[in-house]
């Protein structure tokens, strides 16, 4: 929530003296309009099931929510939510070796959407901001937009760019064409900047006022890998209590692509940290050595999609936005970089 109230006030203290400024003889009672994309897990996914067959143990039809700190729902136990989630890999291999990236599916008979996209209630997480913005003469669904995302996919999957340009040119228009400014939180300037560097500067020009980055997880972080041992329960923000849950929980993350786009990159933190321990013996594991790491604990299916997803949305040179950036380094939280877990055992 402390990061929260820094993203507020930053955007507060940022945005509305320059929206007040006439641009191009555009009106001057237009606010800058704000499009937020929210950090890791702040997205609320709406999960449809039907005729599901892949965990039989769990109620074949029904519905869930997904989101960091959010009601699920009771007709979902914890373990049946992550088997749901866990997504289909399909490795496309030359021999035996994979050639390319590997493509994902849902389970059979599971459906995931974006609950109220493009409006705050997509992400409650972040109302603080919101009523903030509202103090300074912002309306919600008008000029606060949400440019919510599936947490589980990188920018590059699901139709994140054809949907968030249309909110963005939608916005713009709806608010007597003025350009939109974008802030990410977390995770969400992954999305945001892979937006930013596949679209033309000419749109850019047209539609985006800047981009302000707050706590940008950009090379990745150290304590994500943790998660493919333990999991991680994203409705109550804490660790699974049980060996099972941690197990269903862990074979989830492993299938999800933006797991290792959130990890620390190994081209970029080479083995300046450590990211896991194996307290049993002692071994340290830094992120270049995560072929290693993930062949002693035996997760076969991490070590292939891994190297495709490591660093996946470039942001050092020439990798720039092109647009005005106002970027703030992170929010002085002290975050996870490694783990010492008892042994290399999943869950």
């Amino acid at each position: 929530m402390i990061v929260i109230v820094v993203l507020t006030l930053l955007v507060f203290g940022g945005l509305p003296a320059a929206a007040q400024a006439p641009q191009d003889n555009r009106p001057t009672d237009y606010l800058t309009p704000v499009i937020l994309f929210p950090g890791w897990g702040g997205t609320r996914l709406a999960v449809r099931v039907h005729n599901q067959t892949v965990a039989p143990e769990c109620p074949s039809s029904g519905t869930f929510e997904y989101t960091y700190l959010g009601y699920p729902g009771a007709e979902f136990s914890q373990v049946c939510r992550d088997k749901l989630l866990t997504l289909v890999v399909h490795l496309q291999s030359m021999g035996t070796t994979v050639s390319s990236a590997p493509w994902f599916s849902e389970q059979h008979g599971v459906k995931v959407g974006i609950a109220n996209y493009g409006r705050t209630e997509s992400t409650p997480l972040y109302d603080p901001l919101f009523a903030r913005l509202e103090q300074a003469g912002y309306v919600r669904n008008v000029n606060i937009r949400v440019a919510g995302y599936d947490f589980r996919l990188t920018p590059d999957m699901g139709g994140f760019l054809a949907r968030t340009t249309q909110l963005i040119e939608e916005t713009y228009r709806e608010n007597g064409n003025t350009p939109v400014h974008l802030v990410g939180h977390s995770n969400g300037p992954f999305y945001a900047l892979y937006l930013l560097t596949h679209t033309s500067q000419q749109w850019k020009h047209t539609y985006i006022h800047g981009f302000t980055p707050i706590a940008g997880n950009w090379p990745g972080q150290g304590g994500f890998y943790q998660y493919l041992f333990t999991g991680f329960n994203v409705s109550t923000g804490t660790f699974p209590t049980n060996s099972v849950n941690a197990a269903s929980s862990a074979a989830m993350y492993v299938s999800h692509p933006s797991t290792y786009m959130t990890m620390a990159d190994p081209a970029y933190f080479g083995g300046q940290e450590v990211v896991i321990r194996n307290g049993s013996t002692g071994q340290n594991y830094t992120p270049q050595d995560y072929q290693q790491l993930f062949e002693d604990a035996g997760l076969d299916l991490a070590k292939q999609i891994a190297p495709h997803y490591f660093g996946f949305v470039k942001f050092l040179p020439p990798f720039f936005p092109y647009v005005d950036v106002y970027a703030e380094k992170g929010s002085g939280i002290q975050t996870i970089v490694g783990t010492q877990l008892p042994n290399l055992q999943v869950g």
